[in-house]
């Protein structure tokens, strides 16, 4: 008897093909040119419309000399052109960086020449950021301005308009799936938790295998009406953009969140389903009486980062929005575990459901591995709901590394899995819940904020001898930065108020410290601040 493989059988054209879910594009195109693509204020557009003006921007970057590699940048809310950013980019093998639009003009000058972006397609409402830093670049790179109808305010970034620039490409344009899969689509910073953020990169192959993973879980079927309340430049909306196009669904956008326009929104277009933090879910719940009529029909909201509180999940039930809970990184596309939920948990009360799903449960289909290990030995905890250990990840929709930083890369895919730097328990039945951080990053609203950055700008000020930062919990925003401060004895006076007036002098919004107490810091025996005492502290604040 031979073996089959002793036969050898080799792909061809005819058996094997890269994948990419860029091709989603054109498959949905021909075969629902006329279903409804986009919704944006007074903008309707079907998907013949949407395939034609990516295939626009793809002949029109190509045209000005961008190409393989190549990357673009783009400074986007939630609108149009950030959708056709994530085809018309990867149609000519450009890699795709979105930027958080939170940030300020260090750190987007920092990520543009890290990045080396050849192009920057940026909003208005971000235009004086923008300006800023480019200002800061030796080569900056095709600045193409956004005028949102939506918003009609701003600085243009430049004389080259996008829609003008759509027209400079052909509609005809034809484009390849890449030969190699492994090519890079897109480019995703992470929030610098120590030092400069990393920029961490995705391929073809991983965004179409996590985009198909989001269909798989969430059952979303054909035609979904996906709303925007997740930030598109977030791990690339965790790739959605991508799933709802495969999908042949209706993307609703919404330049930023607003609680009463997303119900508003939810019930005008029969929307279906909406991914964001915890914090959205918060923000409905607080609108007005008056504002917040019932929603006639379920819709399904996918959540990451600290799960909500029972009340939470029971009064957003009510109102007809079913929960799911997932976990991930930027280093693996977004979600990759998902809280698969068992139809005998209905039966189970309020609290016991609550409790369930707080766990951020078991692997994506698409993902090949899920460990909760020893960090140092690599073994596997026991399965015992107690045991905690860290999370460790593997398989395509992990990220190919850290972009021109190999030893960052090497050491976070240290024994064959990539080490995710969360702590957890592995539940009996093999679903993992996190129960703390290696590192002390807080989690406001669903973005990272590294206590180094903010403890180092509160060392700028004239006044302050030593700074610590912690998480304190926040029912809105999940957690917020919390500053424990010393003074300099012969330093003059400073209040809370103007200690955190100095930090938004110098820190994104969102990293502003809401909380300053002074006192003397607790230590060890050498020296080390003691941060787990200070979050008990912070934690009984009132």
């Amino acid at each position: 008897m031979s073996s089959i493989y002793e036969h050898e059988l080799s792909p061809v054209p005819a058996n094997y093909s890269s994948i990419s879910p860029v091709d989603f594009l054109a498959r949905t195109a021909s075969v629902y040119p006329d279903y409804p693509a986009v919704i944006h204020g007074a903008i309707r557009r079907n998907w013949a419309q949407t395939h034609e003006r990516c295939l626009r921007l793809a002949s029109a970057l190509q045209g000005r000399g961008i190409g393989k590699g190549d990357t673009v940048a783009v400074m986007l809310p939630n609108i149009p052109a950030m959708l056709e950013c994530h085809f018309g980019v990867p149609m000519i093998g450009a890699v795709l960086n979105t930027l958080n639009v939170r940030l300020d003009a260090d750190a987007i000058a920092f990520m543009l020449e890290h990045g080396e972006a050849k192009a920057l397609i940026a909003d208005r409402e971000f235009g004086d950021v923008v300006r800023q830093a480019v200002r800061h670049l030796e080569n900056p790179p095709l600045l193409i301005d956004v005028d949102d109808p939506e918003y009609g305010e701003g600085t243009a970034v430049s004389d080259l308009e996008y829609d003008a620039f759509l027209q400079e490409g052909d509609p005809g344009f034809e484009w390849q799936v890449p030969d190699d899969e492994w090519d890079a689509i897109s480019l995703n910073y992470t929030s610098g938790t120590t030092g400069n953020p990393k920029g961490v990169v995705y391929h073809h192959r991983g965004a179409f295998q996590n985009a198909m993973g989001n269909q798989a879980v969430w059952g979303m079927g054909q035609h979904p009406v996906y709303l925007w309340t997740l930030p598109m430049f977030h791990c690339n909306g965790w790739c959605f953009p991508w799933t709802v196009t495969a999908m042949a669904g209706t993307h609703v956008c919404l330049r930023r969140v607003d609680p009463e326009k997303i119900l508003q929104l939810i019930r005008d277009h029969g929307v279906t389903h909406m991914c964001g933090a915890p914090i959205i879910l918060n923000a409905l719940l607080n609108v007005p009486e008056n504002a917040r009529p019932g929603i006639d029909h379920t819709v399904s909201a996918m959540t990451a980062g600290a799960a909500p509180p029972a009340q939470v999940i029971g009064a957003i039930e009510q109102m007809g929005i079913h929960i799911t809970h997932v976990y991930g990184l930027t280093e693996v596309y977004g979600p990759v575990t998902v809280c698969a939920w068992k139809e005998r948990w209905d039966s189970l009360s309020l609290n016991e459901r609550a409790t369930l799903k707080a766990r951020q449960g078991v692997r994506y289909p698409t993902l090949a591995g899920m460990m909760i290990g020893d960090p140092d030995t690599m073994e596997p905890v026991p399965k015992d709901g107690k045991t905690i250990g860290e999370i460790f990840l593997r398989g395509n929709t992990v990220m190919k590394g850290y972009l021109k930083n190999p030893s960052a890369t090497e050491e976070a895919f240290r024994g064959g899995w990539f080490h995710t730097g969360d702590l957890a328990v592995w539940h009996e039945d093999g679903y993992m819940e996190i129960k703390d951080r290696l590192k002390d990053i807080i989690i406001s609203g669903g973005e990272n904020i590294s206590t180094i950055e903010v403890e180092d700008t509160l060392y700028r000020h004239p006044s302050v001898l030593e700074a610590a930062v912690v998480a304190r919990p926040d029912d809105r925003w999940g957690e917020t930065p919390c500053a424990f401060v010393t003074l300099k004895p012969d330093a003059e006076s400073v209040s809370e108020e103007q200690l955190i007036g100095f930090c938004r002098e110098h820190l994104a919004r969102f990293k502003v410290p809401k909380t300053v107490v002074f006192q003397e810091l607790p230590k060890t025996s050498t020296g080390k601040i003691q941060k787990f005492v200070l979050r008990e502290e912070a934690r009984s604040l009132q």
